[in-house]
C-alpha cells in the first residue's frame, strides 16, 4: 500500500487515531520483546513489507477510528512528480522531433547537393578537367612563344609606379575605359571616309531630285488655282444666267 498523508477531514478523529497509536507502540513492544532485533530489522527491508504509517492506518481503519473513504480522498499523488514526469516526456518528445526534423534537412541537402558531390559527377568533372589540361600541355608544346609568354612576368621589365602619380594613373584608366566603349564608333567612322566622295554625290543627286519635285509641285499648285478660278467664274456666269432668263419670264 502507498505511503498517503491524512489532511484536514482526519483531524477530527485526532484523540480515537492517538489512543490507537499507544495501542500499536504496546503490540509493537510485545512483538518485539518475542522477536529478535534482527529479525525486526531485516523484516523492515523485505520486498512487499507494509510500512508502519500504513499499518498504522489498516488498524485505524479496522477500529472504525478512520474510514476507508476518508483515507482515499486524503490519498493522492504529488503534483511536482507529476508535472515532473510530464515534462520530461514533453522534453524527449521534443528531442525527438528535432531530430527528425534535422534529418530530414540532411535528406534534402543530399538531395540539392546530389549532382555536385556524386562522385559519378566528380569523376566526369575530373576527367574533363585532365583532357583540358592535356590540351593545354600539347598546344603549349607546339606553341614555344605562347609558352614563352605564359610563363615570362608581364611587368619584369617596368617599374613600379610611385605613389604620387596613383591619381593620375586612376584617371587615365578611367579615360581608357571610356575609349575603349567609344572604339567601335570611332572605328566604323574611320571606315566610312573613303566612301565619303559616293556619299556626297549621291546627296546632291538625291537633293536635285528634290528640287525637281518641288517645282513640279510648284507648276501643280498654280494649276490648281488656275482651275479652281475658271470652276469660279463657270459658276458665277451660270447663276447671272439664270437669274436673267427668271426676271425675264417674270415680265413675260
Amino acid at each position: 500500500m502507498a505511503e498517503c498523508r491524512p489532511s484536514a477531514p482526519a483531524s477530527l478523529a485526532a484523540r480515537p487515531v492517538r489512543r490507537a497509536l499507544e495501542l500499536g507502540r504496546r503490540e509493537d513492544a510485545k512483538d518485539g520483546e518475542k522477536g529478535s532485533g534482527a529479525a525486526a530489522a531485516s523484516r523492515c527491508w523485505e520486498e512487499g513489507q507494509p510500512t508502519a504509517a500504513a499499518t498504522l492506518l489498516e488498524r485505524c481503519v479496522a477500529a472504525g477510528v478512520v474510514k476507508q473513504d476518508t483515507l482515499d480522498f486524503t490519498c493522492r499523488k504529488a503534483p511536482c512528480f507529476v508535472t515532473f514526469s510530464e515534462m520530461e516526456k514533453i522534453v524527449n518528445i521534443q528531442a525527438e522531433i528535432n531530430e527528425k526534423k534535422l534529418r530530414t534537412e540532411i535528406l534534402r541537402l543530399e538531395k540539392e547537393t546530389a549532382d555536385i558531390a556524386h562522385p559519378f559527377y566528380l569523376g566526369k568533372k575530373c576527367e574533363i578537367l585532365q583532357d583540358m589540361n592535356r590540351h593545354l600541355e600539347a598546344v603549349l608544346k607546339e606553341k614555344r612563344t605562347l609558352r614563352k609568354m605564359l610563363i615570362k612576368p608581364r611587368c619584369q621589365e617596368n617599374l613600379p609606379i610611385e605613389a604620387t602619380f596613383h591619381k593620375y594613373i586612376v584617371e587615365l584608366l578611367t579615360e581608357a575605359v571610356t575609349f575603349i566603349d567609344k572604339l567601335e564608333s570611332h572605328l566604323q567612322t574611320v571606315r566610312i571616309l573613303p566612301h565619303i566622295p559616293n556619299i556626297m554625290e549621291n546627296m546632291d543627286t538625291a537633293l536635285t531630285k528634290m528640287e525637281l519635285l518641288v517645282i513640279e509641285l510648284e507648276e501643280l499648285a498654280e494649276q490648281i488655282l488656275k482651275w479652281r478660278d475658271l470652276q469660279k467664274e463657270v459658276y458665277s456666269d451660270s447663276i447671272c444666267n439664270t437669274a436673267e432668263l427668271d426676271f425675264g419670264l417674270s415680265f413675260t
